[in-house]
């Protein structure tokens, strides 16, 4: 298919992006790296009448350390962050997850802020900014607003992001020395979307847990957190009765929705199994350092 006509505009300042969107309302979109606009464009999942590219707006692209965050703009690619000194520094668990990002063309062109606006369930990096307790930032007619990653993803492909505001940049904690941090999906080829794919923040004090952090993608209609289960970790060290408890916990708490070709079942399954892997690799990484 071919996409709907359009209108196309390119802009080099944010507040000409905005005044756009104030105008045109819902019947504009922004154009980031376009690996999801396009395809929908075509299919014509979404027929805007406007299209506004922002990808001349250099002050949306690149990863700085600001105070005590890692901030990471909106037009900064996958490839970026995977060659990032200070990613793999400060926000280890992006560098865990960009490899399974579709394709190198694709992690050549896509973008953060896409990516975290699209707020597509099965995406690595929505699921990893949860994971990080990071913060969204927005701008908008009334100024800047930041949004706690929490209250950023609302749904199947819906936002706290309103039509006439522009996603600018992320704000994520800067990793501490007795963080742990894991990263492991399942598809049927790489590259694929994940049938399940895990998250893990873990925050230890000598052997034992306390605080974790288990983000979903694949799951649901939007990437979520295990709650439940991360309260039942804090306290407790990483042996095979924690890992029983963590199993018995998630079949409990997951309430998977199955697809295509993957019952809900298999999903809840699938999602023990990456839990046990990971806690099982943190363990092992605990055991060691204290060797």
């Amino acid at each position: 298919m071919k996409s709907p006509e359009f209108d196309y505009i390119k802009v080099r300042t944010i507040e000409h992006a905005l005044s756009l969107l104030a105008s045109h309302g819902d019947e504009a979109r922004v154009l980031a790296g376009g690996q999801s606009l396009l395809p929908a464009l075509n299919m014509r999942l979404s027929e805007p009448s406007l299209l506004i590219d922002i990808g001349g707006i250099d002050a949306l692209r690149g990863i700085q350390v600001t105070q005590n965050t890692l901030r990471i703009g909106a037009l900064t690619t996958h490839t970026d962050i995977e060659n990032s000194a200070l990613v793999a520094q400060h926000a280890p668990l992006l560098k865990l997850a960009v490899s399974h990002i579709a394709h190198r063309a694709i992690r050549n062109s896509g973008t953060w802020g896409g990516s975290i606006a699209n707020a597509d369930p099965a995406a690595e990096w929505p699921c990893c900014l949860l994971a990080l307790d990071g913060t969204v930032i927005v701008q908008g007619p009334q100024g800047e607003r930041r949004i706690p990653a929490a209250d950023f993803f609302t749904g199947l492909y819906t936002t706290d992001l309103r039509d006439d505001e522009i996603l600018l940049a992320c704000d994520l904690p800067l990793a501490k020395r007795d963080d742990w941090f894991g990263f492991q999906e399942l598809a049927r080829r790489h590259g694929d979307y994940a049938i399940a794919g895990l998250a893990m923040h873990l925050h230890f004090a000598g052997p034992v847990v306390q605080s974790a952090r288990l983000s979903w993608l694949g799951l649901n209609a939007t990437t979520l957190r295990s709650r439940k289960t991360e309260a039942l970790l804090v306290g407790k060290p990483l042996d095979a009765v924690t890992l029983e408890l963590v199993a018995a916990s998630l079949r409990e708490e997951l309430d998977p929705i199955a697809d295509l070709t993957n019952s809900g079942a298999t999903k809840k399954h699938l999602a023990t199994v990456l839990a046990r892997r990971l806690l099982t690799q943190a363990n092992a990484t605990r055991q060691s350092v204290a060797a």
